[in-house]
């Protein structure tokens, strides 16, 4: 490789003249994809199904050079010659002659090293691995970036849709004062079933179990974490600094009842769980929990298994991207999305022109819950008499906090339910108010709290 150099003068002013560099374009990209599970047996299949389109529109084919996991079942159950077929992490790892390191494992234990010790090589590294990233990404990109490599990981946030690249690649140009989203399929999927079927929690998640759209340990989806993941992964690449899952806020969607879905209705509501991420000054915040929205708010149409983010950004304005959040194809189209931009990188002689992170610090801190402030519905159970009221309101009065509305449902036994909509007030101070609230004699169950937000 080299660029020759005539350097000659016009009229006393220098001229400089660049013959183009002689580049040995590689004609293939020679992929080791570790984790033959449910998305890595759809990228095997997508990539094997679409190679030939693949080729012709990169100039350069991906070549699935190994394929390893630990069972050999689904090893045998792909559509890949037996003779890239392999049990042995490390010897995929230390190949010479792969350039991409494909992580579909899951879990943030063998896929740690499998990640690390690919970049050690300064081998580049796909992912689909959203816990990862969120417990251990500072480190991850730390080791890409002294090493050389880099890292690809669009599979890891809503599947299919194409987010990482729109806020790392689109909309460079901007600041992001608010991102939002459902990002949870599960979740959404039960909120929708219990909406659009009056049907409670329990029966909505047996049925989602059933189908597969819920594991038979659900508590990763419905109590927020997957989500977490993903929000803390879209906050950090946003804001320009780590932001650690251990700083978001994460309420799940257990106690979510069928009448708090009517009476938001009623109010001229629909309660989704998202993910939020707003700017506030020089800091963050990131939280994720059941919201009510208004009816007429875009993402209150988005049902089913079905992601959406919506992403405010200072230069572009607002944008909405939808579609599957996961599944074996939705997934693996992302992923060999990141395929074909290591393949281009590798073509370009340039592994890290796009890195997988840049730290650039506008914001450099996250918000605690405690700051926050929204709107609020408040539901609670209480002794159907007089005077029940006035002490509810005492309370929230005391604390500074306004009341806008209060609906009372006819009572089935001597307790009742009592729903108040609040006006913007601090987490804190609401979170203290409902303690004391829970305190007195009159109310009979722990007070239903969700959030309220339009997105103005």
């Amino acid at each position: 490789m080299w660029i020759g150099i005539l350097r000659f003068s016009i009229a006393g002013w220098p001229v400089a003249r660049y013959f183009p560099r002689v580049v040995n374009t590689p004609k293939q990209l020679n992929i080791g994809l570790i984790g033959a599970g449910i998305v890595g047996g759809g990228v095997a299949k997508n990539l094997t199904r679409n190679a030939d389109l693949l080729a012709d529109r990169l100039g350069i084919r991906l070549n699935l050079k190994w394929v390893c996991d630990k069972d050999e079942a689904k090893l045998k159950s792909l559509p890949v010659p037996a003779s890239v077929l392999c049990r042995d992490a490390m010897a995929v790892i230390n190949d010479p002659e792969v350039h991409v390191i494909v992580e579909l494992v899951g879990g943030t234990g063998f896929a740690k090293t499998v990640t690390l010790e690919a970049l050690n090589r300064r081998k580049v590294v796909v992912t689909a691995n959203k816990a990862l990233l969120a417990h251990h990404g500072e480190e991850i990109f730390a080791a890409a970036a002294k090493n050389g490599g880099n890292i690809f990981y669009e599979a890891s946030v809503c599947g299919g849709i194409p987010i990482i690249k729109a806020l790392r690649e689109g909309f460079v140009a901007n600041q992001f004062p608010l991102i939002y989203g459902i990002v949870n399929g599960t979740c959404n999927y039960i909120l929708s079933r219990m909406t659009a079927e009056g049907k409670d929690f329990a029966e909505v998640l047996a049925e989602a179990q059933k189908l597969g759209y819920a594991e038979a340990d659900p508590g990763l989806d419905v109590d927020g974490g997957d989500s977490a993941h993903k929000a803390t992964i879209l906050a950090s690449l946003a804001h320009g600094f780590w932001v650690g899952e251990e700083n978001v806020y994460v309420e799940g969607i257990r106690r979510v009842s069928q009448m708090d879905i009517q009476v938001a209705r009623e109010l001229g509501y629909t309660i989704k769980l998202l993910a939020i991420i707003k700017a506030a000054g020089k800091a963050v915040e990131v939280r994720v929990h059941p919201t009510l929205i208004p009816a007429g708010h875009i993402l209150a149409s988005v049902n089913g298994v079905f992601n959406a983010v919506a992403v405010r950004g200072d230069v572009v304005g607002d944008t909405m991207f939808y579609g599957r959040g996961a599944g074996a194809d939705a997934t693996s189209s992302a992923v060999i999305a990141d395929l074909a931009d290591a393949a281009l990188n590798l073509k370009a002689g340039s592994i890290q022109r796009v890195p997988g992170f840049v730290s650039h610090q506008l914001h450099a801190a996250v918000r605690s819950i405690d700051e926050v402030e929204s709107r609020y519905y408040l539901r609670l159970t209480v002794e159907d008499r007089a005077g029940v009221i006035a002490k509810v309101a005492k309370v929230l009065g005391d604390a500074d906090i306004s009341i806008a509305s209060v609906l009372q449902r006819e009572p089935a036994t001597n307790r009742v339910s009592l729903i108040m909509m609040l006006h913007t007030a601090k987490d804190r101070a609401v979170c203290a108010a409902v303690a004391e609230i829970d305190r007195l004699d009159v109310v009979k169950d722990k007070t239903v709290v969700l959030r309220v937000e339009n997105f103005d």
